[in-house]
């Protein structure tokens, strides 16, 4: 799906706007991506992170050349970018999710690779294996498609759980063994795996574990019909996916401003009442009668980062309790698991969380 560049939209006041991932939530997504600090606060990064947090908001109108409507999605691969975290997209087919990976790694001149994930894939289809050369009488290895920095896993649960695991360690340790032997993968290394919430023949559903490896489950949601028309409109005018160059499609980051955006991220500050109210958040997930599995202290942990690198973002050196609300449904929605009874009466995890954050008081 394509579109031409999309305005950036006005900055909204200090301490206010909505989550830009929807839902309750505060947050402030145009002052943000305008690169300009809160009024009265300073974005406390040093010259190093003002130049990445420039290029990096630049990101959202180099994707927006081809992608429609997707800003909350970009918002969070960047977010889970400078917290070195893997995503969870969720959408049905033709909601450019594959589109949207593609640009984001031509802007940030990362190499990106896909697999489609099939019923018949095995692990070392994924993590590459030991191949006998016969000219050299010797193993030699094989690099399978995970070393890479964006990694698509293309329809994730359409492949049986032993080739799902064969992520696993890659995700949490950032390196994949072969006979024993660990072999590190490139910095930046994130995983972007993609599922259709509306079609469970023949799927394998991913188990808890490794959900919780996600940082962000983000759902890709359908066009409205403005968003369409431009679709329709710029294929009608010749616009081909598979060309993102011939679209103006150009690197307007690259990994140095990644990393000097993490380093920004990580001097941001968090008050202990921010820090209190993290973990009431997330231990009310689990005293919900409507779920049978609450967030963990990872869920926690995971929360408190994507809020510190949205306020980053929003160009603030501190976090406060909009930008964790902001982030609570993306970071915490897949870790938590709904009872079938509860189910059966229509509740959501996003629902769940909702209530959550309206009953936990928020500090001030």
């Amino acid at each position: 799906m394509s579109q031409q560049p999309t305005p950036t939209p006005p900055p909204t006041p200090a301490g206010g706007g909505s989550s830009p991932f929807g839902g309750q939530g505060g947050g402030q997504p145009g002052a943000g991506w305008l690169g300009q600090g809160s009024a009265g606060a300073p974005a406390g990064s040093g010259p190093d992170g003002e130049r990445a947090r420039t290029a990096l908001t630049r990101l959202r109108t180099e994707v927006g050349k081809v992608v429609v409507g997707q800003d909350s999605a970009v918002t969070g691969l960047v977010i889970a970018l400078l917290c070195r975290g893997h995503v969870l997209l969720e959408g049905v087919p033709g909601v450019a999710k594959t589109l949207m990976v593609r640009a984001l790694s031509a802007s940030l001149a990362l190499e990106t690779k896909r697999i489609q994930f099939t019923p018949d894939l095995m692990p070392g289809d994924v993590t590459g294996s030991l191949v006998y050369d016969a000219r050299a009488a010797e193993f030699s290895f094989r690099a399978g498609p995970v070393f890479t920095n964006l990694l698509l896993a293309d329809e994730i649960n359409r492949t049986p759980p032993k080739t799902q695991a064969s992520l696993l360690e890659a995700m949490e340790e950032r390196q994949v063994s072969v006979e024993g032997e660990p072999r590190p993968l490139p910095d930046p290394f994130v995983v972007i795996a993609t599922q259709n919430p509306v079609e469970y023949e023949g799927t394998y559903p991913l188990p808890e574990a490794q959900l919780d490896r996600f940082l962000l489950k983000l759902t890709v949601p359908l066009p409205s019909r403005d968003e369409e028309f431009r679709i329709l409109n710029n294929h009608h005018r010749g616009f081909d996916p598979r060309d993102l160059r011939a679209a103006g499609v150009s690197a307007v980051a690259g990994p140095e401003d990644l990393a000097a955006g993490r380093a920004a991220v990580r001097g941001v500050q968090a008050a202990s009442e921010v820090l209190a109210y993290v973990v009431d958040l997330c231990r009310a997930t689990r005293q919900s009668p409507s779920l049978s599995l609450g967030a963990s202290p990872r869920g926690a942990t995971a929360l408190l980062a994507t809020a510190k690198a949205w306020a980053w973002l929003s160009g603030r050196d501190y976090v406060t309790p909009d930008d964790v609300k902001a982030l609570a449904r993306p970071t915490l929605r897949h870790r938590v698991s709904v009872r079938p009874e509860a189910e059966l009466e229509g509740v959501t995890a996003d629902g769940v969380l909702d209530s959550v954050l309206a009953s936990v008081p928020a500090p001030r």
